[in-house]
């Protein structure tokens, strides 16, 4: 059964609030400086460690910590609170931060550093030979001016495009290995009578990010890992001709007539976790969709559907520009930062960066683990496996750009000025313009 309006709106509601989450929580002034203590988190001898991980993906995750900590003979405590960034932020402001924050926007650690808080992980705190394996450009989204201050420990992965996979098959579609594949492939599912894609950006107030993510992968794609990580930080501006070419494919092959179910008028309006409610068709009524890896639940897919993965559903990773060439993959994940320095704390960070960490985790959720050398066997559907596989082929994982941009941007006009030009309610030049006036000068 589908889910009823209700349950869905709020899982819709629930899955946006944390999409949506920023870097745009902000520190009050301080005088104390310095960087992470000594005391507060760790004066009871208790090792105080707070997430905002996906439910299932944090009982996994608790019930690992906890049976190592035990063994290894430290106490701790693990807590999931819904708004992490604000939480954190507001008490290293008070002088009372926990011993380690899994937190899952880069930008906050660095807010948290530029502080004075923060403690440098280093080779004594969490050992070169434990994070080896790690998929290329998941140690990077911790650092800061190049020095480590965030580990991920849980990956997820956006540059997917998920198909019915039985009406596939019997198509005859192959998964394309560039984007010039990628396009003919849309031409060729709009020629035999399908409506290619499936896409909505309706997301209550966070409306439109669904139409960030298509840019970020196709301008990483377009400009390689250097252009866009300098496109994040203002260095290339929105109104420049890579920006231009992620632009010019996403109108000629999703906006362009009858590529999405309903026409572009459509897009703005369609709930993106309602976007592929067709897809599952005996004959589909669009035959592609573009999402990370969380939309594989029963929050925004048929029950039916979720029980049976690897029968239902298919997956390939969006494909590079050229064949052979730079392959990245964007995602995000959840980072650990080490507040308090203590001998416990710094033990378990270590704990944190096993390779193992993740076992109780991965049967019985959406977790994938950063780990390149993590064991597989253990992730619960062929669907994940082959989800993983596409992160740990990354050259390199790339963090979703919106989440480094600063809040009025990648949160503010990044959303509200995409949803203008697909909606026809303005024209590209002043898209790009205005996201490019809404930068913060400083």
């Amino acid at each position: 059964m589908r889910l009823t309006a209700t349950r869905r709106r709020a899982a819709l509601a629930t899955t946006a609030a944390a999409l949506a989450l920023t870097t745009t929580g902000c520190l009050g002034s301080s005088d104390d400086g310095g960087g992470g203590g000594e005391s507060s988190g760790g004066d009871d001898g208790t090792v105080e460690i707070l997430a905002t991980t996906d439910p299932l993906v944090f009982d996994g995750l608790k019930a690992k910590i906890e049976q190592e900590a035990e063994a290894a003979g430290i106490d701790v405590t693990m807590e999931r609170v819904d708004n992490i960034n604000q939480l954190i932020l507001t008490r290293i402001q008070a002088g009372d931060p926990p011993d380690i924050a899994v937190i899952p926007q880069p930008g906050v650690i660095k807010q948290i550093v530029d502080r004075g808080e923060g403690v440098e992980l280093t080779d004594d705190i969490v050992p070169a030979d434990s994070i080896a394996d790690m998929t290329p450009g998941t140690l990077e989204a911790g650092q800061i001016d190049g020095t480590q201050y965030g580990l991920m420990i849980s990956m997820n992965v956006k540059s997917l495009v998920f198909y019915n996979k039985q009406a596939w098959e019997k198509a005859g579609y192959e998964a394309p290995e560039t984007l010039d594949d990628l396009a003919a492939l849309t031409q060729q599912i709009k020629s035999d009578g399908g409506t290619p894609w499936c896409f909505g950006i309706e997301s209550g107030t966070a409306t439109g990010w669904p139409a960030t993510d298509w840019f970020e992968d196709l301008i990483m794609r377009y400009g390689g890992a250097d252009v866009y990580n300098q496109w994040v930080t203002n260095e290339v501006k929105f109104d420049s001709d890579v920006v231009r070419q992620a632009a010019d494919f996403l109108e000629t092959n999703v906006l362009d007539d009858d590529n999405v179910p309903g026409g572009r008028d459509s897009i703005a309006s369609v709930a993106f976790g309602d976007a592929e409610d067709t897809m599952w068709d005996d004959d589909p009524g669009c035959w592609m969709l573009k999402q990370g890896n969380f939309i594989v639940s029963a929050d925004f897919m048929p029950q039916e559907v979720v029980d049976n993965v690897d029968e239902r559903i298919g997956v390939f990773g969006f494909p590079p520009a050229e064949s052979g060439g730079e392959n990245p993959v964007m995602g995000g994940g959840d980072l650990a930062t080490l507040l308090q320095d203590n001998e416990d704390s710094r033990a378990m960070m270590e704990i944190l960066a096993d390779v193992d960490l993740g076992t109780e985790a991965a049967p019985e959720s959406s977790f994938i683990s950063p780990h390149t050398e993590f064991d597989t066997s253990l992730y619960p559907s062929d669907l994940t496996r082959q989800i993983a596989d596409v992160a740990y082929q990354a050259d390199p994982f790339l963090f979703d750009g919106s989440d480094l941009m600063p809040g009025e941007v990648g949160a503010g006009s990044f959303w509200k000025e995409m949803t203008a030009w697909i909606s026809e309610q303005q024209d590209l030049d002043t898209t790009l313009k205005n996201i490019d006036d809404s930068w913060p000068s400083s």
